[in-house]
């Protein structure tokens, strides 16, 4: 289970990055972040690559990241951004992962969404945003999910420590 990386994935709010460090923390992996990625190789948040570039040519920037942290050794946890699921190439590349969906209610992740500016808003109603961004998403988590677990009901670190039991018997390269 060490040479295979770990990718927590789920919509804007999910607890993604938070749930990915406690998870980097305990197996002594390095973490990666696609928001922290995207400042890194572009120079600006997701937002302002949003309202610049467009959502299209952000969400390919997302699965650029991704794809390349999915490479990295030793391997990493990785906080995936929602979008890389819309990605044929990047959902084949996500298949040797353990993967981990955290599916939470859009009205509990847009609450949580308010106080993250670095993540960009596409419409008004964050609830009907990320309701509609669910809906066309939830195939694609669906296709490479080894785990789903709702971060409305339990806590980081409770969700941290399913994910653990569960690597037991996952998967290997």
């Amino acid at each position: 289970m060490t040479d295979i990386p770990i990718v927590v994935m789920g919509l804007m709010g999910a607890g993604k990055t938070t749930v990915a460090r406690l998870l980097a923390d305990a197996l002594g992996r390095p973490m990666r972040d696609s928001d922290a990625d995207l400042q890194a190789k572009y120079g600006t948040t997701a937002a302002a690559m949003a309202a610049d570039v467009g959502a299209d040519e952000l969400h390919a920037r997302e699965a650029l990241v991704l794809r390349d942290a999915l490479v990295d050794r030793p391997a990493p946890v990785i906080a995936a951004a929602a979008s890389t699921v819309e990605d044929v190439a990047t959902r084949r590349a996500l298949a040797p992962a353990f993967v981990v969906f955290l599916d939470g209610p859009p009205e509990v992740l847009a609450e949580r969404m308010k106080s993250s500016p670095h993540r960009p808003h596409f419409k008004p109603d964050l609830v009907r945003m990320l309701t509609e961004m669910r809906d066309l998403r939830l195939p694609g988590f669906r296709e490479v999910a080894d785990l789903v677990v709702d971060p409305s009901a339990h806590g980081p670190e409770e969700i941290a420590a399913t994910i653990l039991a569960n690597l037991d018997g996952a998967k290997t390269p």
